[in-house]
């Protein structure tokens, strides 16, 4: 297994000083020791900031991406692949101070995930994701589409090369 999903707290650390995240101010508060959930924030800054004084709609974006992908890899392990296939955003409220986003992903989904590729089929579950603001107020709901399937023995990527 990936040496990024050994340890959440290396995952954590890993996470909050890659330039995509960092520069962009946003911050992992949480990941818990099973990777099942995790809470992402981002503070109002002038580099994040849009032309109306409110969250820029990317930086909400990109608060949301990688974590639903990274977090269902690190519980299913190397037998899968996992990608980001789709994803769109509805922009509820202007997001204005902290805005915190919160991913959980429950035993359910994972066993759903392992009953739906069993065979080598691929699966698209979509994940709702919220980010709110420090009232509990909705300001965006992305929907996260994702890609799943189990990988192929070594012995048939092989032969079919």
């Amino acid at each position: 297994m990936n040496l990024l999903f050994k340890k959440a707290w290396i995952f954590r650390l890993i996470m909050n000083i890659w330039p995509p995240l960092f520069f962009a101010g946003i911050r992992i508060k949480h990941i818990s020791t099973d990777f099942k959930t995790a809470r992402v924030e981002l503070t109002l800054r002038p580099w994040n900031k849009n032309a109306v004084g409110s969250h820029f709609g990317g930086s909400l974006f990109a608060m949301t991406d990688p974590f639903c992908m990274l977090m269902i890899l690190a519980q299913l392990g190397d037998d899968y692949l996992v990608w980001d296939k789709a994803a769109d955003i509805d922009f509820i409220k202007p997001g204005k101070g902290k805005v915190i986003a919160e991913f959980s992903i429950n035993q359910n989904l994972i066993d759903e995930i392992i009953a739906n590729t069993a065979k080598g089929e691929k699966y698209l579950p979509q994940i709702p994701v919220y980010v709110k603001d420090e009232q509990g107020d909705i300001v965006a709901k992305l929907n996260r589409t994702l890609y799943i399937r189990k990988k192929r023995p070594k012995s048939i990527e092989m032969a079919a090369k």
